[in-house]
């Protein structure tokens, strides 16, 4: 066993029990160093007051050890403080993430407008070319979304999401001939949200006259035992805008006049009937969420409709019935004011009727 003052490995081999040439080769390793923890007195201490020969010598990585345990303690307690102050913050400011509201209802408004006279008829690019319709664009061109920029709560490319719904909207509920003709709804039901789907699904199965299941509120749909188009280019114009109505919520506008060739759907063996224009005035106004965003769907809020040339006491909950080329409405079947559905931006017709207004024709 070492004694006091020597190395826990024993004394080294060497001097004094060797020679001294051996002794100078003795390497003093770490470990020899830790264990002199006497040191003898210089001369003039010993002079002194010094009874003892040999002071005890304290090695100096014990205070660095100490240094840094205290370090250690420190970090752990300004840890300890931050991760209290985060749990203190978080109780008295909670985050609450968005409440996941249920979509309401749409609420439909469909009003026809009455000719004045006789629906006039023709080739369907002369019918366009002398109507208000000859500088509108063809088709999903003529839905244009507006300068785009960042809201308060949403980026821009959210933006840009919501009014690219809103206009997927309108071209599949608009312009998609299988959707005008009646074969299917479905390219619009997908991008509905999940909540108006109800709704919607009953507007299609059994339409009726209440504000919330007028089919012509959702979509544009011709009686195809009626009604055929003569041309599948629609003519469009309008105007789509946005804003933020909530943290939570962007709302888009949209104001669209379509213009449609129409003729009868069933011909006779004699010459093709003649093509009228039908023009249809929708102003829709859709709400979207973040979840909406994300999943590229729509919640349609109000759906305003004006249509015709149609016959005041038409049913159009269903289906638009246009009156074809040389018809008229009965005697006093004309509406109460006068309505232009080529003219936007317009405050929703309060009445259930209304009369095509004469430059809604063309002039031929």
């Amino acid at each position: 066993m070492a004694g006091r003052g020597d190395p826990p490995e024993g004394t080294p081999e060497g001097f004094p029990g060797g020679g001294e040439d051996e002794y100078r080769s003795v390497v003093f390793d770490e470990a020899f160093i830790r264990a002199a923890r006497l040191q003898e007195f210089s001369a003039q201490e010993r002079l002194g007051e010094h009874s003892q020969a040999v002071r005890s010598r304290t090695y100096a990585g014990s205070g660095e050890g100490r240094s840094a345990s205290r370090q250690a303690v420190l970090l752990v307690l300004l840890i300890l403080l931050a991760f209290g102050t985060a749990i203190y913050l978080g109780v008295r400011n909670p985050y609450q993430p968005p409440v996941d509201q249920r979509a309401e209802p749409l609420r439909t408004t469909v009003v026809p407008l009455a000719p004045q006279g006789p629906v006039v008829g023709g080739a369907p690019a002369r019918l366009f070319d002398h109507s208000p319709a000859a500088e509108y664009r063809t088709g999903a061109a003529g839905i244009n979304l507006p300068v785009v920029g960042r809201t308060t709560h949403f980026a821009e490319s959210q933006v840009v999401t919501a009014l690219s719904i809103a206009k997927d909207y309108l071209v599949a509920s608009s312009l998609e001939p299988d959707v005008l003709s009646g074969a299917t709804v479905r390219p619009a039901r997908l991008l509905i949200d999940p909540d108006q789907l109800q709704q919607f699904d009953r507007s299609v199965e059994a339409p009726a006259d209440d504000g919330r299941h007028a089919l012509a509120g959702w979509l544009v749909r011709f009686d195809p035992r009626q009604v055929a188009l003569a041309d599948p280019a629609v003519r469009v114009q309008g105007t789509l805008r946005f804003e933020e109505t909530s943290p939570d919520t962007l709302d888009v506008t949209a104001d669209h006049t379509y213009t449609y060739a129409v003729r009868p759907a069933v011909q006779g063996a004699g010459p093709v009937a003649e093509a009228s224009l039908f023009t249809v005035h929708r102003e829709m106004h859709f709400r979207f969420d973040r979840e909406d965003l994300r999943m590229h769907r729509a919640e349609l809020m109000t759906s305003t409709v004006e249509a015709g040339p149609q016959a005041c006491g038409a049913d159009t909950t269903g289906a638009l019935k246009p009156l074809l080329a040389g018809a008229r409405v009965p005697e006093g079947d004309g509406g109460p004011a006068v309505t232009d559905p080529y003219a936007t931006g317009r405050p929703a017709a309060p009445s259930l009727c209304g009369a095509l207004a004469p430059r809604a024709q063309p002039s031929l």
